[in-house]
């Protein structure tokens, strides 16, 4: 039997269509996405007056030709050898951004870890846990989610590991 397609509330996109169904707790921040910033987290960073230690960007990364997300403070950068050894592997590269879109259902500067078209293996950087709440894109640019770093693990099944760096 075929499964029925998730109704999207109005306005909403996976990512906060998934975070309603589970009852988590979150807070949506949205903001003018300039084109021409360089990047897409620190811009979100800078347009919500929140620290880049707490807004988290969304790599697609494939490890041993399996694409894996590291969620990372937005503040450093993806260590890819740390990230291959999180998930068991063995060398990990940044993944084709077409790949990435195809597989998650959004696009670049808007992946989210929640409500992707097909769930990947999730890496949570382990400085996530040391604040109460943490920010990540909420599916599109210029929109974010604000929730537990729990609840975000939860949700994902994410690993937490050491995977950012400053």
């Amino acid at each position: 039997m075929a499964k029925k397609p998730k109704k999207q509330q109005s306005g909403g996109t996976p990512a906060t269509v998934a975070l309603t169904e589970a009852g988590v707790p979150y807070t949506v921040h949205a903001y003018e996405h300039d084109p021409s910033h360089p990047s897409y987290g620190e811009e979100a960073a800078e347009a919500m007056g929140v620290s880049p230690e707490r807004v988290f960007k969304t790599l697609v990364a494939d490890v041993d030709g399996a694409l894996v997300v590291a969620v990372v403070p937005v503040a450093g950068s993806l260590d890819l050898k740390a990230l291959a050894t999180a998930v068991g592997g063995k060398r990990a590269a940044m993944a084709d951004p077409a790949a990435a879109e195809r597989t998650t259902g959004y696009v670049r500067g808007g992946i989210s870890p929640l409500g992707q078209r097909r769930r990947l293996r999730t890496v949570l950087d382990s400085s996530a846990a040391g604040h109460a709440t943490i920010c990540v894109s909420a599916g599109r640019r210029g929109l974010e989610v604000e929730l537990s770093p729990a609840d975000l693990a939860k949700l994902t099944e994410a690993v937490s590991a050491p995977v950012g760096r400053a």
